[in-house]
C-alpha cells in the first residue's frame, strides 16, 4: 500500500520548508519532492499549456513559470483549468514514488506544500512548518521579489498557517535563527521515529 510510511511536510509559502528539508535530509530521512515532480511534469505539458493559456509562456528551457504563474493567480477559473490537467499526472508519480519508498518499511517524508489544500493524499501523518505571516511576507518579497500585493496574494491563496498549524500531527517552528530550527528538527525527528516503531 503507498503512502503507509510517509509524512507530509508542509507548511505556507516562505515558512521556510526547503531549510527544514536540508536539516531532515541530513537526518537520513528520504524524501519525495511534489514541487520538483510538478515542474518536471508542467514541462512534459508543454503543448497543452501553449494551448490553454498560450505560445508565449513556451520557452526555450520549457514553460515561463513566473508568467504562468502571473495568469493563474489572478484568475480562479484558469487556476482549476491547469490544476485539473497537472495534478491527477503529479499524485500518479507521487504514488509510484511512495510505493517504491513504503517496501523498506521506514518513515519517509513527502513534500506536498498544497497538502491540505488538494485533499488527493491519503497520509495520515503531516509535518507543518510554521513562520507568522510577517515573515512570510517578508521572505517572500526578499527572495522572490515581489511587491507586497503579490506576496500577499500567494500567501493568501493558501489555507492560513495557524489552522494548518492546528490540522498537523507535527509542528516546526521557524520563526527563530537556524540553532533553534536544528532544535525544533531534532524534536520531531525523534518523534517520527518513535511513532513508526
Amino acid at each position: 500500500m503507498a503512502f503507509k510510511y510517509a509524512v507530509a511536510l508542509t507548511g505556507s509559502i516562505a515558512t521556510g520548508k526547503s531549510s527544514v528539508v536540508n536539516i531532515l535530509s541530513g537526518y537520513g530521512f528520504l524524501f519525495i519532492d511534489a514541487d520538483k515532480i510538478a515542474h518536471q511534469i508542467l514541462d512534459e505539458q508543454q503543448a497543452a499549456i501553449a494551448r490553454m493559456f498560450g505560445e508565449e509562456l513556451i520557452m526555450h528551457n520549457g514553460v515561463d513559470r513566473k508568467g504562468l504563474g502571473a495568469i493563474v493567480f489572478g484568475n480562479p477559473a484558469k487556476r482549476k483549468a491547469l490544476e485539473a490537467l497537472l495534478h491527477p499526472l503529479i499524485y500518479n508519480e507521487i504514488e509510484r514514488q511512495a510505493f517504491i519508498q513504503d517496501t523498506f518499511q521506514e518513515p519517509y517524508i513527502i513534500d506536498i506544500p498544497l497538502f491540505f489544500e488538494g485533499g488527493r493524499y491519503p497520509i495520515e501523518k503531516s509535518l507543518v512548518v510554521y513562520a507568522t505571516k510577517e515573515q512570510q511576507l517578508k521572505r517572500l518579497m526578499q527572495r522572490d521579489g515581489y511587491n507586497k500585493e503579490e506576496a500577499l496574494k500567494r500567501i493568501e491563496s493558501q489555507i492560513d498557517i495557524n489552522e494548518k498549524k492546528k490540522r498537523a500531527t507535527y509542528m516546526i517552528d521557524n520563526t527563530g535563527d537556524l540553532e533553534q530550527l536544528q532544535y525544533e528538527c531534532e524534536q520531531v525527528r525523534e518523534a517520527i521515529l518513535g511513532d513508526f516503531k
